[in-house]
């Protein structure tokens, strides 16, 4: 090699000009353009007063060393070749051999753990993260905390931070990617039934949730939210109808809509009525609109019960002011406790401050005061600007009133459900209303008397008619059948009314299954051999007169047997009393569907139909968090990508929100055991805050009562 060609090295010339000898070229240009390749990966750090050069930092360890312009650089070299920082990086672009990492994987609903190689891969990170925030509704802003980045790149130092609005571009991105995920799930489902309802956000801008229930691959039941959409005012039933139509043509579900689940808003009126004209134009009517518009069955149940708490109006008044003067106060408070521990009752339970307009909550309200019935005159003695203390009189009405509304709590927990089908427990649930209804009818007390002529009169008002849905639902169960419709109707509507109800009923199930034979192509059953009286269910009941009367009757069929008629004829499944109130109507049509053809299709679109909007007002919850005080400047288009992303991440990963994000979980609605966070305990503990005790999400059987911030409520009232 020439000497020419050893001095055209740039490391070799940095070395001259450290021992004083300088090249032609250094010379001729003092300023020279640096040309080794260790300035690929340090940079030049000059003085503060920018006087001249002061060092070489590496951008890898940050490591600062000595280095004056026109210096050598070998000893940056040497720093590259052991600079554990550079290392751990070209590792991960590393293509030949090297150690592989392993690691534990979780995968799937049944969170199995697999062994596996590790390699870091930066867009999988960032997938995730980006899960991450959206699923447990964290604020943007978090990515670009401080300690959030640090311990990301302490976990690994190849992680890459993202600025907020980087995150919030990553979310549409995954919002857009999802959706057409959902669309090709939804294309392959036959009937989709809906919920609505409205929510007014702390931004004071309306918003509607729709979501959509059907089922899907395994028998199992499915909802999603379609769209939380900003709907500017006026909220007419023209308006709503307009927003429904534009979100079922952008999911291409228009021919697959069976019915809708809304509250009774005089809106919904003109909104359905809009509907079914766009439906049946196009031909895709379900049922010739029979079952399209289902009242939420909640809704008409809190209806029914204020109507009937309206009689003894004064005296909830009392407890209720009573309530709040006591936690208004800590001191106050303080001393009803002292009381407590006096007359040595339970510490555990807590009083608790009702939303008016909520009948459960003053339900729990009422409960949790008679446990403190005895403490209150005391604290009279001790207090005498307290002035609303009951009598004794006035304590009976609402212990009684509190016996009473049990079978309405126990009904709520069952309609309150998303997780199964709700469409079959219909009458069963309102039959056990009306019979407790009958029986207080002839009630001495007037108050009592009073109360239940109020909520029979709501109660004929919704449910006065044949609801067909009630019924089709109760016989496509295999526990009921027609038996149960044959025992329910005589408790429920009068002599006259009665049989043509009945008659009403088997015309229009016979009915509905034609259409579904002639889809098939077909009339007569498939007459395998399938055992249709498994048990497939746990859990334990108490035997009612309905298990009793229906032993001893049975329908008689005619000879010219198709599917309907055969599942008819068998006489209804009786799982054991330990097994039956977990009784799976579904996984019994799963089971039978080879010997049902067509009528286990007709059973899938008909259970999969919910009858309250629970479904669409947990999403509300959600929103309140969301739209929480600290980001209520997030626009709309984001809102809907957020909640809606949310809910479908939460199911495809199996993931649930913990109790923590709620404002309490508990076995009943009027146990409190051992609370102390103030906001539980009423409105006038926070200024922030009121408990919507009344939004009941039925998980596991238990009761979920989420805390909401003041204003972030429905605008036309909730169902529950």
């Amino acid at each position: 090699m020439s000497n020419t060609d050893e001095m055209s090295n740039p490391d070799d010339m940095d070395e001259l000009e450290e021992t004083g000898i300088e090249s032609s070229s250094s010379m001729s240009k003092p300023n020279k353009r640096k040309r080794s390749v260790v300035w690929d990966e340090f940079d030049v750090v000059t003085g503060s007063d920018k006087t001249g050069v002061i060092g070489a930092k590496c951008s890898h360890c940050k490591n600062m060393l000595a280095y004056k312009r026109g210096g050598a650089t070998s000893h940056l070299n040497r720093h590259l070749k052991v600079c554990v920082h550079r290392r751990v990086a070209e590792s991960g672009n590393k293509k030949g051999p090297q150690q592989a990492l392993l690691s534990f994987e979780v995968t799937g609903r049944l969170r199995q753990t697999l062994l596996s190689t590790y390699q870091y891969d930066k867009d999988k990170v960032r997938e995730l993260l980006v899960k991450m925030f959206i699923v447990h509704e964290y604020p943007f802003r978090m990515v670009e905390h401080q300690l959030f980045v640090l311990f990301c790149q302490n976990l690994n130092p190849r992680f890459q931070p993202i600025k907020r609005h980087t995150l919030r571009t990553d979310c549409i991105k995954l919002f857009a990617v999802e959706k057409e995920k959902l669309k090709g799930v939804l294309a392959s489902v036959d009937r989709i039934s809906l919920t609505s309802d409205l929510w007014t956000s702390n931004q004071t801008l309306g918003y509607m949730c729709l979501t959509c229930h059907y089922l899907y691959a395994e028998w199992n039941l499915q909802k999603r939210i379609l769209n939380f959409c900003c709907l500017p005012p006026p909220h007419t039933g023209i308006a709503i109808a307009d927003c429904i139509l534009q979100c079922l043509s952008d999911w291409d579900i228009e021919d697959k809509v069976s019915t809708i689940t809304l509250d009774n808003a005089s809106s919904n009126d003109s909104e359905v009525r809009i509907l079914k004209d766009h439906f049946a134009e196009k031909g895709n009517l379900y049922f010739n609109s029979k079952i399209f518009h289902v009242r939420c069955c909640a809704h008409v149940l809190n209806l029914m019960v204020q109507d009937g708490l309206s009689e003894i109006r004064d005296v909830i008044e009392n407890i209720r002011e009573s309530v709040k003067y006591m936690k208004m106060s800590p001191s106050r408070l303080d001393k009803f406790n002292e009381i407590v521990k006096q007359l040595k009752l339970s510490t555990s339970k807590h009083l608790i401050l009702d939303v008016p307009t909520r009948w459960n909550s003053t339900h729990a309200m009422l409960e949790s005061a008679l446990q403190f019935k005895a403490v209150f005159p005391r604290f009279k003695e001790r207090d005498f600007n307290y002035k609303w203390l009951p009598t004794e009189e006035d304590w009976t009405r609402p212990a009684e009133v509190s016996k009473f509304l049990e079978v309405f709590k126990e009904v709520i927990e069952a309609f309150s459900g998303s997780k199964y089908p709700t469409s079959n427990l219909f009458l069963r649930q309102i039959w056990k209303v009306k019979l407790k209804m009958n029986e207080n009818s002839s009630d001495t007390r007037d108050f009592m008397k009073k109360m239940t002529i109020k909520m029979n009169e709501k109660f004929a008002k919704y449910w006065g008619e044949c609801n067909l849905l009630m019924a089709i639902g109760a016989v496509l169960d295999p526990r009921y059948k027609m038996q149960l419709i044959k025992f329910c109707f005589p408790h429920i509507y009068s002599a006259e009314e009665c049989d043509s109800h009945i008659n009403e009923v088997s015309e229009s199930l016979h009915a509905l299954y034609s259409v579904y034979a002639s889809i098939e192509g077909q009339t007569s059953a498939n007459t395998s051999n399938v055992n249709s009286d498994i048990d497939v269910s746990k859990g334990k009941r108490k035997r009612d007169a309905f298990d009793a009367w229906a032993e001893n009757h049975s329908d008689v069929i005619p000879e010219n047997k198709n599917e309907l008629d055969i599942y008819l004829k068998e006489g209804i499944c009786k799982p054991s009393d330990e097994n039956y109130d977990e009784f799976d109507a579904l996984n019994w049509w799963k089971v039978n569907a080879m010997k049902f053809r067509c009528l286990s299709k007709m059973a899938r679109d008909v259970l999969s139909i919910p009858i309250t909007t629970v479904a669409s007002e947990a999403a509300f919850s959600a929103g309140g968090r969301v739209l929480d005080q600290y980001r209520s400047s997030l626009k709309p288009e984001i809102v809907q990508a957020l909640i809606c992303l949310g809910d479908w991440l939460r199911h495809d990963l199996g993931v649930e929100l913990s109790p923590t994000d709620y404002a309490w979980v508990g076995k009943s609605s009027g146990e409190i055991d051992g609370m102390q966070d103030p906001l539980i305990h009423g409105v006038g503990s926070s200024e922030n805050y009121y408990v919507a005790a009344a939004i009941f999400l039925v998980q596991k059987k238990e009761i979920v009562i989420f805390r909401i911030p003041l204003g972030q409520h429905t605008s036309r009232g909730s169902s529950l």
